[in-house]
């Protein structure tokens, strides 16, 4: 039997080893942060196949985005496996994603959603996320809005800002839990401070709307706009509309022009069927009967009913030849913007 002695000193020898593996990690990670990545490699190779699992993920994921290292998925996924059975939960979660995308493994929805299991069961966020996601849609298991809510929660008490926007929409919608719009409002705030653009564009709808907070026209410019800047075309067809009716800002029909065109580009068929009204009334822009055709032309095609009629209204105002122009300038324009 072994004596104490025996097991203080083999005790004693494990710390010893595993500090020295914690201290070479340390090492590695230093030189991944800085830039240093055959460094890092070099670093992270030695301690993986010693089984230390913080290195053998850190190899894995220079495996997978090529840093340091041409990339390479099976290898990758060689090395997240290895963490992921020691129970790293990034590795679980990263190995999970390999699964369900295929990438260095043919493609296994149900291990990813055993992996992903895993690391959500100890707690990491992105995992939690992405089962929460799962279970909302009902995509490859069955659809359970409770589930979904659970998972979503967990994520975004941890400060997941998809997580926190996606429970702000149950919220919304009641899906899951009772509805709740200043729940829903107290989620989105969360997200959108973070800089989630669909977060900032539901809480100017909140403010909007006057849902879960008094109606705030001004503040629901401010996250119009910041929706609109990171490139939200609902966002931007919104802030148009506000400018253009002067809510919560002066009326700036330039300012509305701007903002319909970014959205129109990104084929919002409202913001589309709006520039056609400004170029037909001359808002913001001088009158152009074939600009107003053309964008009436692109507006109908992507379903905007109104739009037909007013194609058809401001044919009748003009010549065979400015209505073939018209036509010709949509298919241009179409193709260059889809």
């Amino acid at each position: 039997m072994m004596t104490n002695m025996k097991r203080l000193l083999l005790l004693y020898t494990l710390l010893i080893s595993f500090n020295s593996f914690a201290n070479d990690f340390l090492d590695a990670a230093a030189a991944y942060e800085r830039g240093d990545y055959k460094t890092a490699l070099t670093l992270s190779k030695e301690l993986a196949e010693q089984g230390y699992a913080s290195a053998q993920f850190l190899l894995g994921s220079m495996y997978k985005n090529g840093k340091g290292t041409p990339q390479n998925y099976k290898a990758a996924f060689k090395w997240y496996t290895k963490a992921a059975e020691q129970g790293e939960s990034d590795a679980q979660f990263h190995l999970g994603k390999m699964y369900y995308q295929g990438k260095g493994t043919p493609q296994n929805y149900k291990a990813a959603f055993k992996w992903w299991i895993k690391a959500a069961e100890q707690g990491d966020a992105d995992a939690q996320l992405f089962l929460g996601a799962l279970y909302e849609n009902g995509k490859d298991t069955p659809q359970d809005y409770k589930v979904a809510f659970k998972w979503y929660a967990k994520s975004a008490v941890q400060g997941n800002a998809a997580a926190q926007f996606n429970l702000g929409g149950m919220y919304k919608k009641g899906q899951g839990t009772p509805q709740d719009y200043k729940e829903a409002f107290k989620w989105y705030a969360k997200s959108a401070v973070q800089g989630n653009a669909s977060a900032q564009f539901n809480l100017g709808n909140s403010y909007f709307n006057g849902e879960g907070a008094p109606q705030d026209y001004k503040t629901a410019i401010k996250w119009y706009t910041k929706a609109a800047e990171q490139g939200l075309a609902d966002a931007q067809y919104n802030l148009g509309n506000m400018y253009r009716k002067g809510e919560g800002i002066p009326q700036d029909y330039k300012e509305a022009f701007k903002w319909y065109a970014k959205s129109a580009v990104q084929g919002n068929a409202s913001a589309q069927f709006n520039l056609g009204v400004m170029y037909r009334t001359g808002l913001g822009i001088p009158r152009d009967n074939v600009m107003a055709h053309m964008f009436f032309n692109i507006a109908a095609r992507g379903g905007d009913e109104k739009a037909k009629k007013g194609r058809d209204i401001v044919a009748d105002m003009m010549t065979s030849e400015k209505i073939l122009e018209a036509q010709q300038l949509a298919k241009a324009w179409m193709r260059r913007h889809n």
